[in-house]
């Protein structure tokens, strides 16, 4: 039996990454609104504590869970430790006796309280005072509306906005610009805004060494000589290599034997890993780790399903998949400057490809399309339950990787 679940993260006002919403669904091919919202809730309290630990799938950052009335009465949120957690109330939740009771008793216990989806009623002023966080779904809710919710809030400070649904930059924009504090959505797996950014000199070497190591046959000696030439590059290989991942029983002193110590493999991973990392620091780690996510698991997938005979170079598309977030530039701007292999540049730049599939797969996992991951699960020949353990495994490799650099 598999645990199935969706993670989102949200952010705050500097981008910095603050929790993730997780997100309940029974199996790949499973459409939510199918699932009873009672059900999906108990079974991913069950499956977060007793399948895949809490931890592992937020980083041990707080969890945003959505909660029923009957979930909460039957105490379901106790078995979360205050920290652990954010108590989402579901937008279909009416206000009463019964529930308020339940958010003064979690409030009591330390508990972090949110109104999912929130649509303006006076009834809900009495929740107000244990309330911490208004969830409001941008999309849905219009200037007035939200106008409307911030002066009925007014007189509670305690109160934090979170806007959900984030497309776009100008909604960013406009949701800080209103008070928002918290932001949740799609922005951030694409660029801000479009504009030309120049390579410097490391980074250039960085586009060099991906190039020479997307081949199948990397040439060593090359590659030894662009270490060379940057003392910045060949400080962090040299520490990388010597770290304790690698198991050593002798120091490493060359670039050459660094080199050897790591493989093509692992080579690769840390070019991109490098690469990503350095061309903008002031950028979410999250987009870094969903750039390492993407890129552990659809090469893990393209191995499994033995389709394309170079996995190495799934690694490296779903690597730079986010570099025009990471960049703040397009994608075909940013292609002119990386001398990558045409079907890789085909594949980012969302044209037929060898490679299309498996970067199609990771972008629905990450939306919960499970219609569509059902779909293209079928064409690869690989099972639900495959998908899904493989997911979950980049996910816990992708923020161990974060963490090593951090």
């Amino acid at each position: 039996m598999y645990f199935y679940a969706a993670r989102q993260p949200i952010f705050d006002v500097q981008r910095e990454l603050i929790g993730y919403e997780l997100l309940f669904r029974d199996g790949l091919n499973n459409v939510f609104p199918e699932i009873d919202g009672d059900e999906a809730t108990s079974r991913l309290v069950e499956g977060s504590q007793f399948t895949f630990g809490l931890d592992d799938l937020t980083n041990q950052r707080p969890a945003y869970i959505n909660f029923t009335l009957e979930t909460l009465a039957k105490g379901y949120v106790q078995m979360l430790a205050p920290e652990q957690v954010v108590v989402e109330i579901l937008e279909t939740v009416q206000p009463g006796k019964r529930l308020l009771a339940c958010v003064k008793e979690l409030k009591e216990q330390g508990y972090t309280l949110a109104l999912d989806d929130y649509h303006h009623q006076n009834v809900w002023r009495h929740f107000f005072p244990y309330i911490d966080q208004i969830k409001v779904d941008l999309l849905a809710t219009n200037l007035e509306q939200i106008h409307t919710i911030k002066t009925a809030i007014q007189d509670f400070p305690n109160i934090d906005l979170v806007a959900e649904k984030v497309e776009t930059y100008e909604q960013f924009e406009l949701a800080k610009s209103l008070g928002f504090k918290y932001f949740q959505g799609f922005f951030f797996a694409k660029p801000e805004m479009v504009k030309t950014k120049a390579l410097a000199p490391s980074e250039l070497a960085m586009a060099e060494l991906l190039y020479e190591t997307s081949s199948v046959e990397p040439d060593l000696a090359r590659i030894t000589q662009v270490f060379e030439r940057d003392v910045n590059l060949s400080y962090k290989l040299l520490r990388y290599a010597n770290s304790a991942v690698f198991k050593r029983r002798a120091e490493i002193s060359t670039i050459k034997q660094a080199l050897v110590v790591l493989g093509s493999e692992e080579l690769k991973r840390l070019i991109s890993l490098l690469f990503a990392s350095q061309l903008n620091t002031e950028k979410p780690k999250e987009l870094l780790s969903l750039s390492l996510l993407r890129a552990h698991f659809m090469e893990a997938i393209a191995t499994k399903a033995n389709k394309v005979s170079d996995t190495g170079s799934t690694f490296l598309v779903g690597m730079m998949s986010l570099m025009d977030a990471i960049l703040d530039d397009d994608m075909a701007s940013l292609l002119t400057k990386l001398p990558l292999s045409q079907e890789i540049k085909s594949t980012l730049l969302k044209k037929p490809s060898a490679f299309g599939i498996y970067l199609d797969l990771a972008e629905s996992m990450e939306k919960g399309d499970w219609e569509s991951v059902e779909t293209i699960s079928k064409s690869l020949g690989v099972t639900s339950q495959n998908i899904a353990e493989l997911y979950q495994k980049s996910q816990v490799w992708s923020d161990t990787q974060i963490k090593a650099i951090e």
